[in-house]
C-alpha cells in the first residue's frame, strides 16, 4: 500500500459543475427517500452507533434525468486520478450517496476510512452541495499522517483523496449541511 497523499480538490471553477447544475442536482436528491447512515464492521454487528455517525442518506441511482451527472462525476474521478493518483481503477460499483447532517440531529462521521464492499473502493469523492454561510462546523477533515487537513467547503468543489485515507466530518453546530459522496473501486492494492 502506499503512503497516504493529500486530498486533490477540482473546484467547479475548473468545469466541476455550475450553479444551475448544482441547483437541479440539489432538487432532485432533496425529493430521495431519506434513511439513517450506517456503518459497516462494528464489533457488536450493528449498524448504528450516534457516537460515530449520525447523517441521513439516500442513494443516487441511474435514471435519466441526472445521467448527465453521472458522466460528469466519472470525468471529474478520471482528471483527478490522472493527475494525482493513478490507481488502477474499473468504476462505480455501488451508487453515490446524496448525504445531510443538520444540527437538530448532531450531524457528524468520526474518524474513518471507506473501506466497503469487494471489489476494494480505492478513490473516494466528495461534491460540496451546500453553500459554506448555510452552516457551521461539520467540516471534512484529513490526517495526511503529519497534519489535519480541512477541505475547501466552497460549493460545487469536488474533493478526491484515496479511500484507506482517514477522514472525518467534524459535529455541526448549526444549519444543514448537504454533500453527495461517491467511491470509485478497483483491484487490491499491491
Amino acid at each position: 500500500m502506499t503512503i497516504p497523499v493529500p486530498p486533490q480538490v477540482y473546484d467547479h471553477g475548473l468545469g466541476a459543475f455550475t450553479a444551475e447544475e448544482l441547483d437541479t442536482l440539489e432538487r432532485y436528491c432533496d425529493g430521495l427517500m431519506l434513511t439513517k447512515g450506517t456503518l459497516n464492521g462494528l464489533d457488536d454487528g450493528s449498524k448504528y452507533n450516534d457516537a460515530i455517525r449520525i447523517t441521513q442518506i439516500a442513494s443516487i441511482r441511474q435514471v435519466p434525468e441526472i445521467i448527465w451527472f453521472y458522466e460528469r462525476l466519472a470525468d471529474i474521478v478520471r482528471g483527478l486520478n490522472n493527475r494525482s493518483y493513478q490507481f488502477d481503477l474499473r468504476g462505480f460499483s455501488e451508487p453515490p450517496q446524496f448525504m445531510i447532517y443538520r444540527d437538530a440531529e448532531g450531524g457528524h462521521f468520526d474518524w474513518h476510512m471507506d473501506t466497503g464492499p469487494q471489489p476494494p473502493r480505492k478513490l473516494s469523492l466528495t461534491l460540496q452541495l451546500s453553500d459554506p454561510a448555510q452552516y457551521e462546523g461539520c467540516q471534512l477533515q484529513f490526517n495526511t499522517g503529519t497534519s489535519i487537513v480541512a477541505a475547501p467547503r466552497n460549493r460545487g468543489v469536488a474533493i478526491a483523496f484515496p479511500s484507506y485515507m482517514m477522514h472525518r466530518v467534524s459535529p455541526i453546530t448549526s444549519g444543514t449541511r448537504k454533500a453527495i459522496v461517491a467511491w470509485v473501486t478497483g483491484p487490491n492494492f499491491k
